[in-house]
């Protein structure tokens, strides 16, 4: 399947968000929109290449930046301890309600589209977990989590975030990805977020636990890259998109 690529900015109550769309070329029925976040990194080309494997599925999707008003507009970090550390200090320095206002605004965007229909949301790390408060809106039928970030402890940016206590506000479907060697969501902390979304009235997620996968298993830069765990998550993920 041909794609077109645009950058658009996208109005925000904080500013522009810059925001890549990724669709599917030619006309016909609406696509699916996929709201996707990315991890620390920003709008890497290793990301990209994820929104456009997404998109050769059917998907329109929407990758935003996830620091768009300060320092770090525009800017697609580096694999290494510095781009890390830059990555780190844009998320210590946004407040949840920011990262709300900002998904707010793209799914607004998406809802607007007249080449959009269904909206779903997707993401990765800290974008797990941003993905897992854009299925706190009405308006999103399912949500892929892959291996979500400070979902077990609130640690998401500035202050501490409720995702986990407002569980019982999703409506839509849900699907969560773990590696079972990612030290940053280890098995306690897999089996507190399973435990509250159990008890929050969840308990017809899909819950994925990839035996040897470690963190950023699907980021395909460094030696924790899967293939294998990465083709069969995207597919596990299309798959639960597409209602199965």
């Amino acid at each position: 399947m041909r794609l077109r690529e645009d950058e658009v900015m996208v109005p925000g109550p904080g500013g522009a968000i810059r925001t890549r769309i990724v669709a599917p070329v030619g006309d016909g029925p609406r696509w699916p929109g996929l709201l996707l976040y990315t991890d620390i990194f920003q709008l890497t080309e290793s990301t990209l290449r994820t929104a456009r494997r997404l998109a050769a599925e059917g998907f329109l999707v929407a990758v935003p930046e996830i620091y768009p008003h300060g320092d770090l507009a525009g800017v697609a970090l580096e694999f290494d301890d510095a781009g890390k550390a830059r990555g780190l200090a844009g998320a210590s320095a946004t407040t949840t309600a920011g990262f709300d206002a900002d998904r707010a605004a793209v799914l607004d965007h998406l809802a607007a589209r007249p080449d959009v229909g269904t909206l779903f949301a997707a993401g990765f790390c800290i974008g797990g977990h941003l993905a897992f408060r854009a299925a706190l809106d009405p308006r999103v039928a399912a949500t892929v989590c892959f291996y979500p970030t400070g979902l077990h402890d609130g640690k998401l940016g500035a202050d501490e975030a409720d995702s986990l206590a407002r569980a019982a506000e999703i409506r839509g479907r849900l699907m969560v990805v773990f590696g079972a060697r990612d030290p940053h969501v280890p098995a306690d902390a897999r089996v507190r977020i399973l435990a509250e979304l159990y008890a929050a009235g969840h308990d017809d997620l899909e819950l994925h636990v990839y035996a040897g996968g470690e963190h950023a298993f699907m980021r395909d830069v460094g030696a924790r890259y899967d293939p294998r765990l990465t083709d069969l998550g995207l597919a596990e993920a299309v798959s639960f998109l597409r209602g199965r």
